[in-house]
């Protein structure tokens, strides 16, 4: 695949306006977890890949997903080494870059997202390589002045985000941190400290993708996480039908689907009509089953 292109820093802040940045200062994750819990239900935090097949459809995409129930939009940065990506989704990261999104297109995009949808939560999906090529402040304050309320580097563990962590206090951008079925006792505390959005736990090893079954122990790694942190924590990786979003939810404040929702993308490409109406049935339906009983 070809790589992404990497912007300079002047590059970033030519091409977005900070002056345009009129968003009010809120805390738009939190509000939304409260709104959940509020309703008696996890979060339904639903991943696309920015500019999956191309910039348009991809916008119609989002703005089918988050009329369809969605709590948080998990937006994937579409690079060309996704190593922690399942194959539905490096392809529609490599179907991104073929079609020509760059950083700058996927902050174009996030800005066109925030016109009719000010207050849902949008997270970058990321790897460090895009945040690092283009200044890593450069980046983290596009980013925020764009709309976008968090971020998730896939490829960089607490010990050495010191650049990430700081720029991200400095825009007040919040962080998201990955726990592993893997993570020690002792590492533990470490992520969930360097976290300020929310922890993301990954319910198996492995990349992402769709599975017949949920993973085990998903519930007594969510206590675990839990008992370091009062940030809210969600579960990702593998899940995909109403079922298993219903089981995770009894459990965990957020439940994460990409693959499944990518895939609406995938079987019906070259129609943006039916990409939206497949996007729309299958977000809405994920999203009910986030209701605890």
């Amino acid at each position: 695949m070809a790589g992404c292109i990497a912007e300079s820093p002047a590059t970033l802040h030519s091409t977005f306006d900070l002056r345009l940045s009129t968003f009010p200062p809120m805390d738009r994750i939190a509000q939304a977890f409260a709104r959940a819990r509020a309703q008696h239900r996890a979060a339904f935090v639903a991943y696309l890949c920015a500019g999956d097949p191309d910039f348009d459809t991809s916008l119609a995409a989002c703005r089918a997903v988050l009329a369809s129930g969605v709590d948080l939009l998990e937006l994937g940065v579409p690079f060309s080494d996704p190593l922690a990506d399942g194959l539905t989704n490096q392809l529609a990261a490599q179907r991104a870059l073929e079609a020509g999104m760059t950083s700058a297109r996927v902050f174009e995009l996030v800005r066109a997202l925030r016109v009719g949808h000010p207050d849902t939560p949008i997270i970058f999906y990321t790897y460090y390589n895009l945040v690092f090529a283009n200044g890593v402040d450069a980046y983290v304050h596009a980013a925020k002045a764009a709309g976008v309320d968090g971020m998730l580097t896939l490829d960089l563990p607490p010990e050495e985000a010191g650049d990430m962590l700081a720029a991200s206090r400095a825009h007040d951008l919040k962080t998201v941190f990955i726990v592993a079925p893997t993570t020690s006792d002792r590492r533990l505390p470490k992520i969930t400290a360097a976290a300020t959005g929310f922890v993301y736990y990954v319910s198996r090893e492995g990349v992402t993708g769709m599975r017949d079954e949920l993973a085990v122990g998903i519930p007594e790694a969510v206590a675990r996480i839990k008992a370091h942190t009062a940030l809210p924590v969600v579960v990702g990786f593998g899940l995909s039908r109403r079922d298993q979003v219903s089981q995770v939810a009894r459990w965990a404040d957020g439940v994460v689907v990409g693959s499944a929702l990518v895939n609406c993308i995938k079987e019906n490409l070259g129609d943006t009509g039916r990409i939206v109406a497949r996007l729309c049935a299958v977000a809405a339906d994920l999203a009910a089953g986030t209701a605890r009983g």
